[in-house]
């Protein structure tokens, strides 16, 4: 009985159908009200100032309506801003944006007091939102899958669109050509059935769509061909001023961001001022109906068309940068009348033939084409509007021309340009295709990978596979992939297989005589396909990553399930909701006199005298300048530019650096920054600073699981191009008296020796010991390195500290210095490495952090700058 159940409920055709033509119903009812309600309460605005005086009355209106239409988004649905359609675009493309019953209902009644307030925006984008909305609310009734969710979401976004201009084919259309993109059969003919409904029952309650006298329109209408160069120029001006309206709406949107005001305020402002505006405009600007059909049916004078088009291009911008709930379709035509009006009659006045209302129908065309970039849906809007055959050929002109000039200036999509400035980044290849075919091994990797060394011995191989459940593990040299050896490799040696080795002694034979030298490989950009289709062509479990021989990461049968499974249910589908950009509330600038600059993040105030003292002794050893960065989180639905905060405390931290900058006569540069993700807005200080050196503290361990240090410090030495310096500091008293620097011979040995010289300035007569660990086995260690770094340390200068080679014996690094430090007593602890050895996790564990965190001296760790 469940299973049959079930299977009734399974998303069927005849479900499918069902669903579109409620979700057309109830599209179109909510389309009707939105335009009764918005219709009414403009007629009240404009009643209103028959009764008292315009300049009172329409600001007011406009400042009162607005803060509520504003504080409605902003309390009960955020993501009810604006037009709505980027956030069904979104939604389509299967990134993590609210849509449902509340924000539909919020999106409603919202933009009928924003539109009613006299803002000059359009219901169309707002009913796209609300029909969608709905169709989400609904699609959450039966156990859909997402493919049929998002099916039924552009269903209801097409008949909110058909029901808003009564016309259907043009729902349809937009679906296609905008949001979707899909042409199923099954998205066509939801699609289609929602859009039908849609736009018969809006036209049926709610009359014509612009409310066009059409039999003067059609009785106007006429085309010739010696008219075509002017449709032509009407096209290119439809489209440069498109392009100057859409950067407009970009600048409009980061200016009131700059303002630091809460939405409520941002909408009232742009409603007193459209008011204002309004008032001081005749009296037959206030009924925008009016004005429309003036223009189209060519019975205002030109003067009127170009005051008009100044007017509502402004007010536009100002009342949707605003984020006021609203859309961009009605004021595009408006524009696109205007425009067209004026070249109509100018065309008329030189030739004496021509009518300017094909002209201003022709321009809304086009001007629509130009702001939306979808001219298709732009001639069949038109069309459908007026049904007058004799507007195909000059709409189809005007749109086209439009289309390409303004893409041509300004390219790409207005609603995508909207979406990256909430931090959304659309690819729609991906979104519309399965993971299989359009992710790479790159994106699915596991980047940490567990290595064996190519010179380790047999018998340390065995023990690492005893202690890890891999089965296989890759064998590298200095980073670089060199082999990859199996349990059954070791298998054959146990079991005396292997004829060469079967006398020898375990811990004589390496990993390079027993490994796979060449071992099967894929590169960063391998789709999940080929991956899959080398797993099972080889019968392998895993593949190493590589990237010109260097191992980058590794990739499993079970990475490749678990994203196609991400991808299905839209939890890793790309194009991801990456975060906005940190944004600064507060700097102070030095004079730039220094050769480099340090950056400094403080956050623990404990801990920020410390690390200040040794960003001031390195910065005024090597004459840099000193950053100084306090980052402050902030929730991820709130925006970095928008939000704000109190810099107080903050400010008092970054005062301590001052008055150590001062003493010291260091250049000090401060900034709070206000940031998602902490790593994030250091990573954009260094890049935006052009950042040498950055010192950062660390607290000893982390608890976050597949992390060495913790997801700051570990991406900062990911991705951070300077010098980066780690310090943990101590849990007994701090003093830097006596210094222990472990010598291993490699490049970074170096960098942890040229810190010294400024370093040991913090503490009194410090004491320097260098030391190298050797296996207990070997009887005459070579000091030949410590001796070299201690005739560099006295040849850079001369060292009033004593510098002493110490060597000890252990059976790993990490064992050697922890036990050497707890006997002797260490204030500190200096570890040179590599970007590879601070993070890689292998066998004998990772040296630097097992040091770090087996310690209480204070412990410095230094990687040096990775090259670009």
């Amino acid at each position: 009985m469940n299973q049959r159940f079930r299977t009734w409920w399974q998303p069927r055709r005849g479900l499918a159908i069902a669903e579109a033509c409620i979700i057309g119903l109830v599209a179109a009812l909510s389309a009707v009200f939105l335009k009764v309600g918005s219709g009414w309460l403009g007629t009240w605005r404009v009643h209103t100032t028959h009764l008292l005086p315009a300049w009172l009355v329409l600001p007011a209106i406009g400042l009162v309506l607005g803060f509520l239409a504003g504080w409605l988004v902003d309390r009960l649905a955020p993501e009810a801003a604006g037009s709505g359609i980027p956030q069904v675009k979104a939604s389509l493309a299967n990134v993590p944006v609210t849509l449902s019953w509340r924000v539909a209902v919020v999106k409603l009644f919202s933009a009928i007091i924003a539109i009613g307030s006299g803002m000059t925006l359009g219901r169309q984008g707002p009913t796209v939102q609300v029909g969608a909305g709905l169709a989400a609310g609904m699609s959450r009734w039966v156990p859909t899958s997402p493919d049929h969710r998002r099916q039924m979401i552009a269903a209801g976004a097409g008949a909110g669109l058909a029901a808003a201009f009564n016309a259907p084919i043009a729902g349809v259309l937009f679906i296609v050509e905008e949001l979707l993109q899909d042409l199923s059969g099954l998205t066509l003919g939801t699609a289609i059935i929602a859009s039908f409904i849609g736009g018969v029952i809006s036209r049926l309650l709610g009359g014509g769509s612009l409310d066009l006298n059409l039999q003067l329109v059609k009785s106007s209408s006429q085309f010739s061909i010696p008219e075509i160069p002017f449709f032509i120029l009407l096209g290119i001006l439809a489209g440069l001023f498109g392009a100057l309206f859409n950067r407009g709406i970009i600048f409009s949107i980061k200016f009131y961001r700059r303002l630091h005001i809460s939405l409520p305020l941002r909408v009232a402002l742009a409603g007193f001022i459209s008011g204002v505006v309004v008032a001081m405009l005749p009296p037959s600007f206030r009924d925008n109906t009016g004005l429309r059909e003036s223009l189209i049916t060519g019975s205002s004078p030109p003067s009127v068309a170009a005051i008009a088009f100044a007017a509502q291009f402004i007010l536009t911008l100002i009342a949707f940068g605003s984020g006021a709930p609203g859309g961009l379709f009605a004021p595009s035509l408006i524009l696109g009348s205007c425009l067209g009006h004026i070249i109509g009659v100018s065309e008329l006045y030189i030739t004496g033939v021509g009518s300017p209302t094909t002209y201003a129908l022709a321009g809304m065309g086009g001007f629509f084409s130009a702001v939306s970039k979808v001219p298709i849906t732009a001639i069949v809007i038109v069309f459908e509007m007026t049904t007058d055959f004799n507007l195909v050929l000059p709409l189809m002109i005007v749109s086209v021309a439009a289309y390409l000039v303004a893409d041509k200036v300004v390219p790409g999509s207005l609603y995508e340009k909207l979406l990256e400035l909430k931090g959304i980044t659309l690819t729609k290849e991906v979104a519309m295709e399965g993971a299989l075919t359009k992710l790479t091994a790159k994106d699915v990797m596991q980047e940490r990978v567990e290595t064996l060394d190519a010179e380790m011995s047999l018998e340390e191989a065995m023990q690492a596979f005893a202690r890890s459940h891999h089965r296989g593990f890759p064998v590298v040299e200095d980073s670089k992939l060199v082999g990859i050896v199996t349990q059954s490799d070791l298998l054959k040696i146990r079991e005396g297989t292997n004829h060469t080795l079967r006398d020898r002694n375990l811990a004589d034979i390496f990993l390079k005589e027993i490994m796979t030298s060449v071992p099967m490989t894929v590169s960063p950009i391998h789709t999940l396909s080929n991956v899959l289709y080398l797993l099972d062509r080889y019968q392998i479990s895993r593949l190493p990553v590589v990237d010109r021989r260097k191992l980058i990461g590794i990739i499993t049968r079970a990475d490749i399930i678990r994203a196609e499974a991400d991808h299905l249910n839209c939890e890793n589908a790309t194009p991801k909701l990456r975060p906005e950009p940190s944004y600064i509330v507060y700097q102070t600038r030095s004079p730039s006199i220094g050769r480099g600059r340090l950056l400094v993040p403080v956050a623990n105030p404990e801990t920020a005298g410390v690390l200040l003292q040794m960003a001031a002794a390195i910065a005024r050893d090597r004459h840099y300048e000193i950053d100084c960065v306090q980052v402050m989180l902030i929730p991820r639905h709130s925006s970095p530019s928008e939000t704000q905060v109190r810099t107080a405390k903050s400010r008092r931290l970054l005062r301590q650096a001052e008055v150590l900058a001062k003493k010291w006569k260091i250049p000090l540069h401060t900034q709070i920054r206000v940031t998602h993700d902490v790593a994030q807005a250091i990573l954009e200080t260094i890049n935006e600073q052009h950042i040498d050196l950055i010192l950062m503290g660390w607290k000893g361990n982390t608890s976050t699981p597949g992390r060495i240090f913790g997801n700051v410090v570990d991406t900062i030495i990911r991705q951070a191009t300077c010098e980066v310096v780690l310090v943990k500091l101590g849990t007994i008293q701090q003093s830097f008296n006596r210094w222990l620097v472990p010598m291993a011979g490699g490049p970074n040995s170096p960098l942890a020796i040229n810190l010294l010289p400024a370093l040991i300035t913090l503490g009194n007569d410090p004491k320097i010991h260098l030391t190298q660990v050797f296996k207990p086995f070997e009887f005459k260690p070579d000091m030949s390195v410590s001796e070299q770094a201690i005739r560099h340390l006295m040849r850079r200068r001369k060292l009033s500290s004593s510098v002493v080679a110490l060597p000890i014996q252990a059976n790993s690094v990490a064992e050697g210095v922890i036990n050497l430090v707890k006997t002797e007593g260490y204030d500190v602890v200096v570890l040179g490495a590599s970007q590879e050895g601070l993070l890689q996790q292998a066998i004998q564990g990772n040296i630097p952090e097992a040091i770090a965190s087996g310690v209480e001296s204070t412990v410095i760790l230094v990687r040096g700058a990775i090259q670009k």
